[in-house]
């Protein structure tokens, strides 16, 4: 259903240090939240390069672009001519050079790894032009941390969104000390522009204000099921229905991705020596992992989902 088409470009502008158009986005990773970040983009008329790297990647990306499809029709109301012409605003690539050559803007969201953001980093800064912004949308990195190595660290910022973009659709800016505030500004602008609520935090801070709350509450969820003090579905239930939230810890890590979820826990057991951290990552990979149970985008996780991605509750 993506439509591959010819990529016009018109040259951005950049007057006295001020961005005053940014027009042009590549997406660095599509996987879960690298292909919603595109295709949001997309939708509100932004022209989209997806970068993955290989075509069996990409192959995978469409089937998550269509399978948004029915997201937006039934969270948006999104008709098929919005739809369609979102298609045609966006254009998938495995070639790095070309895929960035061009762009104002350009979104990373590759896997949380340290080093696999610092190659690809300075791959992109040798190869983006000289106007562009480059905003990582790393979980759990400082962007100071990696900064450095895109050659430019005034261009430079966080730019953190929730999963579900289409509906959770807040964004966290987040520049470092060395950010220019000018390409702060054109960001939040820029994450307007792609129907976003952007929040401009005043320093860095691991996790932003989403994590800093988010994580220890699914740590703490994670603990009880480590300690086999109740299933997560009996987990969720005491949180839903004391809180009156609409899901539970375990429902939510679904939403975010168990591969995700597992990354961030195996990260956390290797760093701190937490037994109850690698218990749950070994619950993660061979109840969960390991026999295709990768979240609410496989349709099977901690709940299995219906064809519309709606939680089926016992």
């Amino acid at each position: 259903m993506v439509i591959f088409f010819c990529y016009y470009f018109i040259q951005p502008i950049f007057l006295s240090g001020v961005f005053m158009s940014l027009t042009r986005l590549t997406v660095l990773g599509a996987g879960v939240l690298g292909s919603q970040i595109a295709f949001q983009a997309s939708f509100y008329g932004i022209q989209v390069i997806s970068y993955d790297i290989s075509e069996d990647a990409l192959k995978q990306a469409k089937g998550r672009y269509d399978a948004l499809v029915n997201d937006y029709k039934k969270d948006l109301g999104a008709t098929d001519e919005q739809i369609n012409q979102a298609f045609a605003n966006l254009t998938l690539s495995s070639d790095l050079a070309e895929a960035v050559k061009n762009a104002d803007i350009i979104i990373e969201a590759v896997p949380e790894n340290l080093e696999l953001k610092k190659k690809i980093w300075s791959e992109v800064g040798q190869l983006a032009p000289a106007h562009t912004i480059f905003a990582t949308n790393t979980s759990t990195l400082l962007p100071s941390s990696f900064n450095d190595a895109c050659g430019d660290k005034s261009r430079f910022l966080a730019l953190h969104f929730a999963n579900r973009i289409w509906v959770q659709n807040i964004v966290e800016v987040m520049g470092t000390s060395d950010t220019n505030p000018d390409v702060v500004k054109a960001t939040e602008d820029f994450a307007k522009q792609m129907g976003m609520v952007p929040i401009v935090l005043h320093k860095e801070q691991a996790g932003y204000i989403i994590n800093s709350l988010l994580v220890p509450f699914l740590h703490a969820a994670s603990h009880l099921l480590a300690k086999d003090v109740a299933n997560p579905k009996d987990i969720d239930k005491v949180w839903r229905m004391a809180s009156g939230s609409p899901k539970g810890p375990f429902e939510a890590m679904d939403t975010i991705g168990l591969r995700t979820v597992y990354t961030i826990h195996s990260a956390k057991a290797e760093a701190t020596g937490d037994p109850l951290a690698a218990r749950f990552v070994e619950i993660l990979k061979n109840d969960y992992l390991d026999k295709g149970r990768m979240g609410r985008e496989s349709r099977a996780g901690f709940y299995d989902y219906d064809e519309n991605g709606e939680v089926i509750l016992d």
